[in-house]
C-alpha cells in the first residue's frame, strides 16, 4: 500500500492517474452519446431508456466510479500543473509554450476547467431535476426544454468545441503516457483520436441543433409537458 501511495505521489504516478481516469471517461462518452441518440426515436423511447438506467443496479455502481473520476481527473490535473508551473523557469516555460507546443496541448489546462464548469452546469440542468426531484419530470421533456433556450445551446456547442480540443491532446497523451503509442499503432491510435475529438462531439453538437432547429414548436411543447 505504502508503494502505491509514493507512485502516485510522484509525477508519473499523478500522469498515470490521470490517463486512466481519463480513457474510462473516453468509454463513458461513447456510452453517453449512443444513449442519446434515442433522443431522435421520440419521448417514450427516450424515457424507458432512461429508467432502464436508472433501476440498473450495474449502471448505478458505475456511477460511483464515474463521479470518482470526475473529481479524481481534473484535482490530479491541476496538482501536476502546479508541480509543472514551479519547477519550470519562467522564460523556459513561456518559450515551450509558444514555439514547441501544439495549440491543444497549451490550452490543455484551460479546456479541462471549461469543461468542468460545463459539466457541472450539465449535471443541474439535467441529472439532479431527475434524481433529486420531488415529481420526477420527464427525461426528454428536460432535454427539449433545455435546448429550446439559445444561450443553452450555443453554451453547450461552445463547450463541445473545448471539450474536442481537449480530447485531441489528452486521448493521445494517455497513450503516451502508458507507453502505448508505439510505432506499431501510432496510426491505429491516430484514427480512434480522430473519433473521439471529432466525431464524438459532432454526434453531441447534433442533438441541439436538431431540437433547436428542426424540432416544431408545438411538438416541443407537447413533449416537455409529458403530452402525447
Amino acid at each position: 500500500m505504502e508503494k502505491l501511495i509514493a507512485f502516485y505521489n510522484s509525477s508519473i504516478g499523478k500522469k498515470v492517474t490521470m490517463s486512466l481516469t481519463g480513457l474510462f471517461l473516453c468509454t463513458f462518452l461513447v456510452e453517453h452519446l449512443v444513449g442519446n441518440m434515442i433522443l431522435f426515436a421520440g419521448r417514450e423511447a427516450f424515457d424507458s431508456y432512461s429508467e432502464f438506467m436508472v433501476a440498473n443496479p450495474i449502471i448505478r455502481a458505475v456511477e460511483y466510479l464515474l463521479f470518482a473520476s470526475l473529481l479524481f481527473h481534473p484535482l490530479v490535473g491541476l496538482l501536476l500543473w502546479i508541480n509543472n508551473k514551479r519547477a519550470r523557469p519562467q522564460k523556459y516555460d513561456v518559450y515551450m509554450l509558444k514555439e514547441n507546443t501544439p495549440l491543444a496541448s497549451r490550452i490543455t489546462m484551460l479546456t479541462g476547467s471549461l469543461v468542468f464548469l460545463f459539466l457541472v452546469v450539465h449535471l443541474r440542468t439535467f441529472f439532479i431535476p431527475l434524481r433529486f426531484a420531488e415529481v420526477k419530470p420527464s427525461p426528454y421533456g428536460l432535454v427539449v426544454e433545455a435546448f429550446s433556450s439559445a444561450p443553452y445551446c450555443a453554451f453547450y456547442l461552445v463547450a463541445l468545441v473545448f471539450l474536442a480540443y481537449h480530447l485531441r491532446h489528452g486521448f493521445q497523451s494517455a497513450f503516451q503516457t502508458l507507453g502505448l503509442r508505439t510505432k506499431s499503432y501510432i496510426g491505429l491510435l491516430d484514427a480512434v483520436a480522430f473519433i473521439f475529438w471529432f466525431i464524438i462531439p459532432l454526434g453531441f453538437a447534433a442533438m441541439p441543433i436538431y431540437f433547436y432547429f428542426f424540432q416544431p414548436a408545438t411538438t416541443a411543447a407537447a413533449t416537455a409537458l409529458g403530452v402525447h
